[in-house]
């Protein structure tokens, strides 16, 4: 998810020809930690992400739209390792939240 809005950002900036650095200054950020948005490592905020939108002269929606546009089932389409990883968080979060349900509810009726 990091890396589509990332790349996104990326995108919307290089249209209106700004550097990483000067989108850096202007949202009060290093231009290390801007770097590590466009890239995904870093996660985003709304506030960074308000302001990105504000300095690109769109809306959040518009840099967000990209995260709608992706597949669901893009995992399909090959053995790529970072689709797998994805399952697999998946269904760990599912499993972790089927087990706090169920504790949950045995809690409830004690």
């Amino acid at each position: 998810m990091n890396e589509l809005l990332g790349g996104r950002i990326k995108a919307l900036r290089s249209a209106k020809n700004f550097t990483q650095e000067q989108m850096a200054d202007q949202i009060g950020v290093s231009r290390q930690k801007y770097a590590r948005i466009e890239s995904g490592a870093n996660n985003i905020t709304l506030e960074v992400l308000s302001k990105i939108a504000n300095l690109l002269d769109v809306t959040v929606g518009d840099i967000t739209r990209v995260l709608d546009e992706t597949p669901a089932v893009s995992y399909r389409a090959g053995s790529d390792h970072a689709s797998s990883e994805k399952i697999f968080d998946m269904l760990d979060l599912f499993y972790a939240n089927k087990h706090l349900y169920t504790k949950l509810q045995r809690d409830a009726n004690i």
